[in-house]
């Protein structure tokens, strides 16, 4: 089969839509075929409307009848090919959303945001204290989400860089051996986790889980590592991301500085803005055929949802390469929409504010350290991001 694209798309600029991705998008159409990096076909959404209405389809799954045989994205274990079992996958989703949903619930994540506020404050604290220049990644964007999903589920302090580590290798898109050991460390961590809260239960998420009735020490672990990765993984991304955003548009620095009352808009703006050129794209696998857009999905096709694309869709939010703190942002799909939306969506905007709040009272002249074309982002992994954002102040 012919194909016209294959991931991942060159990402020139860090802050910018891939130019394979933005010719794809003025095509006039939104479903195109492509290639994923291992080769296989699939289809790459890049419509606002079309992704919403896929990410709330149950005509698409993240499972296959014939695993083995389905299409991949990469290597990684976690989300490089299907997941679940077929037959029951409705069923096990909705499973999974009962078991977590008490212990994300607003006002459960509303009680966390003074504790979020004092991790990002002593952070912050330190930072001052070193002096510029600083790296705002190793020193705020990465350690904030681990402490904070650490304190969440419990993890002892003294296991926060294993599993960071762990689940850095769990991402590996290109490297199938790293990927499956990454998981397997965070599986066996987990289950020997869950086997002391059950032990010894503390006032955190995995003492509740393994405290309900039915759960087993399996279904325990999988959901720990399920929370660990997806926990924070993100929210690193978002945080360095936001901030280049911020630091590079002076003017908005400045109305947010000047305008606290912004900072619901500005995290909004944050989460839509970032682009990761079709390796931040959602995986489903069509349960039957699909038509959209002109085409048929066949039942089998591997269909990738470009959540940054869909940000940047020019139908919806004007001038979607700006970024403006006034714009609103509130149809942004990067926490997904409908049965699936991100159960942990709240916690992750909490993070935001408070880094952000934070940096603009206490750090008011904040800004890059080195020309950014001199940074580097991750490659080979699931979510990407920056190495590292130096500053200045």
């Amino acid at each position: 089969m012919n194909t016209t694209a294959q991931l991942p798309f060159e990402q020139t600029h860090p802050l910018q839509v891939a130019p394979q991705l933005r010719t794809l998008q003025k095509q006039g159409t939104a479903v195109h075929r492509i290639r994923t990096a291992v080769g296989d076909d699939a289809w790459l959404v890049t419509g606002h409307a079309e992704v919403r209405q896929f990410l709330d389809d149950d005509r698409l799954g993240r499972s296959h009848p014939h695993p083995e045989a389905a299409a991949r994205t990469g290597e990684s274990a976690l989300f490089g090919g299907p997941l679940g079992n077929f037959d029951t996958e409705d069923a096990d989703h909705a499973r999974l959303r009962s078991l977590l949903r008490p212990h994300f619930t607003p006002g459960r994540m509303r009680a966390l945001r003074p504790r979020v506020d004092a991790l990002a404050a002593g952070l912050l604290d330190a930072l001052a204290a070193a002096g510029p220049p600083a790296d705002l990644h190793a020193d705020l964007a990465l350690p904030l989400p681990i402490l904070v999903i650490g304190e969440l589920l419990g993890v002892p302090d003294e296991d926060r860089d294993s599993f960071h580590a762990w689940s850095e290798a769990a991402a590996d898109v290109s490297d199938r051996a790293r990927s499956e050991h990454g998981v397997g460390e965070l599986f066996n961590y987990s289950l020997q986790l869950i086997a002391r809260k059950r032990q010894r239960p503390g006032d955190d998420v995995l003492s509740r889980l393994a405290a309900t009735e039915g759960v087993s020490d399996t279904e325990a672990a999988e959901l720990s590592v399920m929370l660990l990765f997806a926990g924070h993984e993100t929210t690193v991304f978002q945080i360095g991301i936001g901030a280049l955003h911020l630091l590079t548009n002076p003017e908005q620095w400045q109305a947010l500085r000047d305008n606290p009352g912004l900072l619901p808009n500005a995290v909004e703006e944050i989460l839509r803005a970032p682009t990761r050129s079709g390796g931040g794209a959602i995986p489903r696998y069509a349960r039957t055929g699909v038509d959209v857009d002109g085409v048929t999905i066949h039942a089998g096709d591997l269909v990738l949802l470009e959540i940054g694309a869909a940000n940047h869709d020019d139908a919806v939010f004007a001038d979607p390469d700006r970024f403006d703190l006034t714009r609103s942002a509130a149809q942004q799909l990067s926490f997904g929409y409908g049965a699936h939306y991100c159960i942990g969506a709240l916690l992750a905007r909490i993070e935001l504010q408070a880094v952000f709040a934070q940096l603009a009272q206490r750090f008011p002249d904040l800004r890059p350290a080195v020309d950014i074309d001199e940074l580097t982002m991750h490659r080979n992994v699931l979510i990407g991001g920056l190495t590292a954002l130096p500053v200045q102040w």
